[in-house]
């Protein structure tokens, strides 16, 4: 039997639920990027990335949309499907899309059970506080582990109306403390921070039994997370203070194929040597 990428070259433990559980447990950071397609999700999880998230951000990096609201369960599906072929160790997260699980429970666990059946992915993701809680309880007595986020949450730009830090006024920090804990108590096993003060973040983290990942809440939560396409420098429409680039490979990339334009133009490739 001849062997395949899957076969053995994923070093260290499935990591789980448990695991991020144990993680927080033992002041172990948990690290988290997001993935859409087979190639990605491979190298991803080579790299030892504890949670891979197939974001509803697919609609920026790779739709080319303006927002997330755009993205229907079918390309969720998809996308995480691809994802999932690439993955040995990570957990794989699926987003719940806009619209997915906000009209009613039997919606939301419909939904998700498709990501689970279809897509293969190990949880799901979905925005919100006390107000989904119910239907965070409802999934996650079916079997199927919830995600929380919380703070920025992109599906509501249209009701925020802009991108700016979330919770620095004390009423809304009052509630995402509340939502937090609603969350914990409804069987979520984390819960994502989004663009919020740092300070609430530690605090929120601290208070919680389950982990807290954040991404542009400072350094004090449980684990953190960015959207790969930024951190690698891919998506360039603009760059928000906390994704610190690792890479400029949209910049490596377009040099490229210039290089092989003009190569292709002057006749220069192919050579003799990559002749038949």
């Amino acid at each position: 039997m001849s062997a395949t990428p899957s076969d053995g070259d994923f070093a260290g433990r499935k990591i789980t639920t448990r695991s991020l559980l144990e993680m927080k447990e033992q002041g172990e950071r948990i690290s988290a990027l997001t993935a859409y397609d087979q190639t990605m999700a491979y190298l991803l999880d080579q790299a030892g990335v504890d949670v891979l998230l197939v974001g509803d951000s697919v609609a920026m990096v790779v739709q080319g949309l303006a927002t997330t609201v755009s993205v229907t369960m079918e390309h969720m599906v998809y996308h995480a499907s691809l994802v999932r072929r690439g993955v040995k160790r990570a957990l794989v997260v699926g987003d719940l899309p806009f619209m997915s699980y906000q009209v009613n429970s039997d919606d939301a666990l419909r939904n998700a059970g498709r990501m689970v059946q279809d897509a293969l992915v190990e949880a799901v993701k979905l925005e919100g506080g006390l107000s989904v809680c119910p239907t965070v309880r409802r999934i996650v007595d079916a079997g199927i582990p919830v995600m929380g986020h919380l703070g920025l949450t992109p599906q509501s730009i249209h009701k925020f109306g802009t991108y700016q830090v979330r919770a620095t006024e004390e009423r809304e920090a009052d509630e995402l403390r509340r939502d937090a804990l609603a969350l914990q108590d409804a069987g979520a096993f984390a819960v994502v921070v989004e663009k919020v003060p740092a300070e609430l973040a530690k605090e929120v983290s601290e208070s919680l039994e389950i982990p807290v990942i954040g991404i542009g809440a400072g350094p004090y939560c449980d684990g953190q997370i960015l959207v790969s396409h930024d951190m690698l420098g891919l998506y360039t429409r603009f760059k928000p203070r906390f994704v610190r680039r690792y890479a400029e490979l949209g910049k490596d990339m377009q040099a490229a194929f210039e290089h092989y334009h003009r190569d292709v133009k002057s006749g220069e490739f192919p050579t003799d040597a990559e002749s038949y």
